[in-house]
């Protein structure tokens, strides 16, 4: 699903997705869905000696800045199908975030129900660091252990399905990932429209070759520090 709208704001950025041709739909494909899985697991245990000691620390240090607040901050996501889950990041802001959302409604940047402020005041001190080197997605390896996310998809939403329209729906036939093809553009403020369009777009051309080669530009975008959001 590549629009002219997004051939027009993404120019030569989209070049390289056209090597890779669409596909049978996703969810029929059963051998690439395995195999998937399967390097999912892979990549887990061969980066376990990095994860978990980085986990350990971060923890302490969100500790060291807030002792009686919580570690970790669970919000319900929407995966595959439709089907709500919790998902597990760093708490990157105060406590109250969520109540404080409502009053500081008129400095969103984005079209609701999507939220964004620039120079957030809900952030805390590490959690702009954590933000900025996207390692407050870090605990999300949780949720690909239990299988309700994969290391590239499209990004689980905060609302529910019911508040997609018809054509985004789309979007929900692959399970939730990571990272995914509108992270890599390092677009901080894509409308859910376009995001849509974008996943879409994996999804029509889902394999192994263009995971992997989403998963190498996403190691890039963090490198040069370009935060990928959501």
């Amino acid at each position: 699903m590549i629009t002219p709208t997004l051939r027009e704001r993404y120019g030569n950025d989209l070049d390289w997705l056209g090597r890779f041709k669409p596909r049978l739909r996703i969810s029929n494909n059963q051998g690439y869905l395995i195999a998937k899985r399967l390097f999912d697991m892979l990549f887990v245990i061969l980066t376990s000696p990095l994860w978990i000691p980085l986990i350990l620390i971060i923890s302490l240090f969100i500790k060291l800045e807030s002792p009686r607040d919580p570690i970790f901050f669970l919000q319900e996501r929407t995966g595959k199908n439709g089907y709500r889950f919790c998902i597990y990041k760093f708490r990157t802001m105060v406590p109250n975030a969520e109540a404080l959302k409502c009053e500081l409604m008129h400095l969103n940047e984005l079209q609701w129900p999507d939220f964004k402020i620039q120079n957030d005041p809900r952030i805390t001190r590490v959690g702009k660091i954590l933000r900025k080197t996207s390692l407050d997605e870090l605990p999300q390896i949780f949720n690909l252990l239990f299988g309700q996310m994969t290391l590239v998809g499209p990004r689980p939403t905060s609302f529910h399905p019911e508040t997609y329209r018809l054509w985004q729906t789309e979007r929900l036939d692959a399970i939730p990932g990571i990272t995914g093809l509108w992270q890599i553009l390092g677009r901080n403020k894509t409308e859910f429209d376009e995001r849509s369009q974008l996943d879409i777009a994996y999804i029509q051309r889902a394999c192994l070759r263009l995971d992997l080669e989403i998963l190498l530009r996403t190691f890039q975008v963090i490198l040069t520090r370009r935060s990928l959001g959501c």
